[in-house]
């Protein structure tokens, strides 16, 4: 029987209930797709030694704010882990190996050191897909916002701050932009995230490949089916885009693209795709 492949692998692990899927491994499968001879084991216990450094500092903290601060200190001002803002669209960013052994990364990779880490301390660290910046929050009686990118804690009015920057001026702060994300949900956004990288490249094949695991997370995600149908097209699989964008107007008849995905199937059937009822 043959090794399972990194793809086989995060299959199985999407596949299991939200609280059984374990974050770090899962991002670590990503990464093993563009890195063939990652060791997902060896990093794991790399986050595994982070945690042991960083317990005994944190018997000395007796509220969820001083453990907060214990952490981001830790992460932040000893370990050196902070964004990448000199090459913020560096594909290396995304990468959880890469952020372990360089220290840099984006909001979400950030975030999931700051979850794992946690995760290990009995630290109940939480995502939060913030619009524009994804941050994560210590669970408790009151939450406690983290900006890994930045190794600080945000009050409410930063928060405020943070979200008029991206929306507009005109934004108006609700806590349930607070609330946690799903592991799936960090997952589907850091594929995202890899995607637009790739795109921006124009690597197509690696871009559809952060779309299959995306719909490998989230199979009726209508949007993804779309652009994974769309760079189907692209690389000239006539039959997998149709398939794709067929299932994408299924699933949103009336959505704004709708139209011109209709015009595009008409044209994948003149390049010889299959008619299908």
């Amino acid at each position: 029987m043959h090794d399972a492949t990194p793809r086989e692998r995060f299959t199985a692990l999407v596949q299991r209930g939200e609280a059984d899927i374990d974050l770090a491994e899962a991002a670590l499968l990503i990464a093993a797709e563009a890195y063939p001879r990652l060791d997902v084991t060896r990093h794991l216990a790399a986050l595994d030694r982070l945690a042991d450094a960083a317990e005994p500092r944190l018997s000395g903290a007796t509220s969820d704010l001083a453990r907060a601060r214990v952490l981001i200190h830790f992460l932040a001002a000893e370990q050196r882990f902070s964004g990448n803002q000199g090459d913020y669209h560096d594909v290396r960013n995304s990468f959880l190996n890469e952020v372990l052994e360089r220290r840099t990364g984006i909001p979400i990779t950030l975030a999931l050191v700051y979850i794992e880490v946690g995760r290990r301390l009995g630290l109940p660290m939480v995502g939060i897909g913030f619009p524009g910046h994804f941050l994560v929050k210590l669970a408790g009686v009151e939450d406690i916002v983290i900006d890994p990118f930045f190794g600080c804690i945000l009050d409410e009015q930063a928060c405020a701050e943070r979200l008029r920057s991206v929306v507009g001026q005109e934004a108006t702060f609700d806590r349930r932009l607070l609330r946690a994300a799903t592991a799936k949900e960090i997952l589907v956004r850091m594929l995202r995230n890899l995607k637009q990288i790739y795109l921006q490249a124009r690597e197509l094949k690696p871009a559809l490949a952060c779309s299959e695991r995306i719909l490998l997370v989230e199979p009726e995600l209508a949007h993804e089916l779309r652009d994974r149908g769309l760079l189907y097209h692209q690389l000239e699989c006539y039959a997998a885009a149709q398939l794709d964008l067929q299932r994408f107007l299924s699933l949103v008849p009336g959505d704004d693209s709708a139209d011109a995905i209709r015009d595009k199937l008409i044209e994948i059937r003149r390049h010889g795709g299959t008619t299908l009822h």
